[in-house]
């Protein structure tokens, strides 16, 4: 299994972006992609998932109406749209996806994923 993220960067707060995550090999059955991340000093969190199992979603407080994922199963990509970026925003983004996570994928801890991507920066200037 292989993730790779992309799409971080700069941006002002209160600015946009858009965050994808190209996978491969999640081939025997279905799975859970979560977004995590990780900021300064601070321990990874679960902030979005989506199952490839019926697409039911989920977001953490911090980011729920502001975040929405979505997955492109044609292209193999899972996407986190960011809009109205803060500055606590900030920190390295990860994707990771799991087998077991399928039916219900919210709430985990990054010991609960098995697979993961490299990570990308995303920072918000103030």
């Amino acid at each position: 299994v292989q993730l790779v993220e992309s799409g971080g960067g700069l941006v002002q707060a209160g600015g946009s972006l858009r965050l994808s995550c190209a996978h491969s090999g999640l081939i025997f059955g279905d799975y859970a992609i979560a977004w995590f991340r990780q900021a300064p000093g601070k321990e990874r969190e679960e902030i979005s998932c989506i199952s490839s199992m019926d697409g039911d979603t989920g977001y953490a407080d911090s980011v729920k109406g502001r975040f929405t994922i979505s997955s492109d199963n044609n292209k193999n990509t899972v996407y986190l749209q960011m809009n109205s970026l803060k500055a606590e925003d900030t920190a390295v983004y990860y994707c990771a996806a799991d087998y077991r996570r399928y039916y219900y994928c919210s709430g985990y801890g990054p010991d609960e994923f098995d697979y993961w991507g490299q990570g990308t920066q995303v920072t918000v200037s103030s």
